[in-house]
């Protein structure tokens, strides 16, 4: 009996196996089929080729240079294959001198893993002509995988850097923002590269291969491929270069601005440098000097450079002024060169004063005196609101990243910021923009196009995403109709100020194009001068990095605007004396290639 229940049980075991064998080879034949036809699938990313940048007459001003990277077959690092490892190295640097044996090695331990399935890249980027006299030889040895690869290259170095920006190597901040940054291995850092990085980098695309258990591929089943887009500038390159040119050594930034639409055709700041040695990562050594350089090549001064304005404000708090209904443009002021006011003395920068002033007079010849008077009797309560409206302490729309916006001093900034009261004696030092006032360089063309134009523009660099237009808003509403009845009277002084006798700038423009420009000039002091010391200091006798910045902005013709020009040259002094030149050329360079018509 029990030899009988044994042999049921085994009976029954088999029974069940056979049932079980004949359901998988059979019933799921075409299920488990499936199954390894997707695991026979190889799904493999393609990179986007990043879009070039180019300048309005489509020269090239961030390109790919193309070449190869070499990779080495993975899973080598493991005891069983160490010596074909070593074999491949040594092979790759003797062939390619300019890669050691220990560089390469270091590459390629940093990156393999017994779950390694992808080739091991040991070299990113070898330029074409270095490679194509090895290339025989490298591809003869199954263990070595060449692939076309592209590096960024900026084929004018410093030329423009602020503005056109560098590449670097991708971030997790990048791969948040984008996750083809970690695909494509670097992305945009500064300038327009970062700020239309994701545009520039465009869209993956996607090969489906059919492959053995052994990674050999048995035939292509798909290929999407991948996108980018190529931006053009408003940017003119030869503009560029002789602005670049005319700067010379100095410290500082230059903006040339279409008055209407706010389309930029030169900017820099100045001093620049090289892009291309940060492509690949810039030495210890490269960076400290950047970043200890007093001229702070480093620092975008178009965007972020923060400045006092100085007296090229005075338009604008003049409006400002005018508008409250308390100042009118004929009422007079007496200047004599000096104002006491709680115990304090404010000064001229004429030493005798300018005697009895209104206005117009006041923008010509850049009087303090009638601005601490006039401002006094205004307040900063009528006066800010308007400096903001036309854009001070706002970001100007700018495609450029990281904008700072600056500062209008008013009675509820100074009580946020340092919890304390507004003083009379801090309005008449904001009046010439002066104290807590800071501005950029770029804010400051935009606040010229609005005297130009009565508009507010949206200054920009990119006018085209491949062939495609983009348009930036321009605001007739910046202020009201009635807010921009004291801009015939403006822009009419800034006439005289370049153009008249006893204008600030009269003896440093000179154009040879046949038409006129308005201006102002401006004087920003960077380091506190006691209004109190009786002895005036002249700017020649201070220290370099103590003398004021020289402000210059400009807009021409003045009687048909078209184009705005300011420049800012650091610890310059006079504005007149330090920008006029430059402006002059620069109008003229205009005038020459036809970007200033006349009636």
């Amino acid at each position: 009996m029990r030899i009988k229940i044994v042999l049921a049980i085994f009976i029954s075991v088999w029974i069940a196996l056979l049932v079980r064998v004949y359901y998988i080879s059979i019933k799921s034949n075409a299920y488990y089929e499936e199954i390894a036809k997707q695991n026979a699938v190889k799904v493999e990313e393609l990179a986007p080729l990043r879009g070039v940048i180019l300048d309005r007459n489509l020269n090239p001003l961030s390109v790919n240079r193309l070449g190869f990277s070499i990779g080495i077959k993975p899973r080598l690092s493991l005891k069983a294959s160490r010596d074909m490892l070593d074999e491949e190295i040594a092979f790759l640097s003797s062939v390619l001198p300019d890669f050691s044996v220990k560089e390469l090695s270091k590459e390629y331990l940093k990156a393999d893993s017994a779950y390694n399935h992808d080739f091991v890249e040991v070299i990113p980027f070898i330029p074409y002509d270095k490679l194509i006299p090895q290339f025989a030889k490298i591809a003869q040895h199954d263990n070595l995988r060449i692939k076309i690869t592209s590096k960024r290259h900026y084929p004018y170095g410093t030329l423009a850097s602020h503005v056109i920006g560098y590449v670097g190597k991708s971030n997790a901040q990048d791969v948040a923002e984008d996750e083809t940054a970690k695909l494509v291995g670097f992305s945009g850092k500064t300038g327009i590269e970062k700020f239309y990085n994701t545009v520039l980098q465009g869209v993956k695309g996607e090969k489906k291969t059919k492959v053995t258990a052994f990674n050999q591929v048995i035939e292509q089943v798909s290929k999407t491929l991948p996108q980018s887009n190529d931006l053009i500038l408003s940017l003119d390159l030869d503009l560029q270069r002789y602005i670049a040119e005319l700067f010379g050594d100095d410290s500082g930034a230059v903006v040339v601005m279409n008055a209407k639409n706010g389309e930029i055709l030169a900017a820099a700041s100045f001093p620049e440098y090289d892009l291309n040695k940060f492509v690949n990562g810039i030495s210890r050594e490269e960076w400290a000097v950047l970043v200890n350089d007093l001229s702070h090549p480093f620092t975008n001064k178009l965007v972020n450079g923060l400045y006092p304005p100085g007296s090229v404000v005075k338009m604008g708090v003049g409006m400002a002024m005018m508008n409250s209904g308390i100042v009118t443009p004929t009422m007079t002021f007496e200047s004599t060169g000096t104002m006491e006011l709680g115990g304090r003395v404010f000064r001229d920068w004429k030493k005798e004063g300018h005697g009895i002033i209104s206005y117009a007079r006041a923008i010509k010849e850049s009087c303090d005196d009638y601005f601490y008077k006039a401002s006094l009797k205004t307040g900063i309560d009528n006066i800010a609101p308007f400096l903001s409206k036309i854009g001070f302490a706002q970001k100007t729309g700018i495609d450029l990243p990281r904008e700072f916006i600056g500062t209008v001093p008013s009675r509820e900034w100074k009580k946020a910021r340092f919890g304390r009261g507004w003083s009379q004696g801090e309005t008449l030092i904001s009046s010439i923009g002066q104290g807590y006032f800071l501005v950029t360089p770029l804010q400051v063309a935009k606040y010229t196009a609005f005297l130009a134009t009565g508009n507010g523009v949206t200054p920009h660099f990119v006018s085209k995403i491949n062939d495609e237009a983009l348009d930036f808003p321009v605001d007739p509403n910046i202020v009201s109709e009635n807010e921009k009845r004291y801009l015939k009277i403006t822009r009419d002084a800034m006439y005289e100020v370049a153009n008249v006798q006893g204008g600030t700038a009269l003896r440093h423009i000179n154009l040879t194009a046949p038409f006129k420009i308005a201006a102002k000039t401006g004087t920003a002091q960077v380091v506190g001068i006691s209004q109190t010391d009786k002895k005036r200091i002249r700017e020649e006798d201070m220290d370099y990095y103590q003398r004021s910045h020289a402000w210059l902005t400009t807009y021409g013709p003045h009687d048909n605007p078209q184009y705005v020009v300011t420049v800012l040259v650091e610890h310059g002094g006079h504005g007149g004396s330090e920008g006029g030149p430059i402006v002059s050329k620069i109008y003229d360079k205009l005038y020459e290639k036809g970007y200033i018509t006349l009636k």
